[in-house]
């Protein structure tokens, strides 16, 4: 499973690591991905997602149905 947040289409990226001597060597940020079920009321339905906590709050703040509404306008989320 790649680490991809399905609403938000954030991913991983790479970048260095710099020691104090400017040693510089490959590493990979890692997006803060979790999976989690919602209830959509409109729908009367749950669905899984794997979203990153960054969209999770959006979620509490605005909202399941427009959330998924923006995804889906924007074409990330086909579901």
């Amino acid at each position: 499973m790649s680490k991809v947040c399905e609403l938000s289409g954030k991913r991983v990226m790479f970048g260095n690591n710099v020691s104090k001597a400017l040693n510089r060597t490959k590493r990979r940020f890692d997006a803060n991905i979790i999976k989690k079920r919602f209830f959509i009321p409109e729908e009367g339905k749950w669905i899984t997602l794997t979203v990153s906590t960054a969209t999770l709050k959006t979620i509490n703040r605005k909202g399941i149905s427009a959330v998924l509404k923006d995804a889906r306008s924007k074409g990330i989320y086909k579901g």
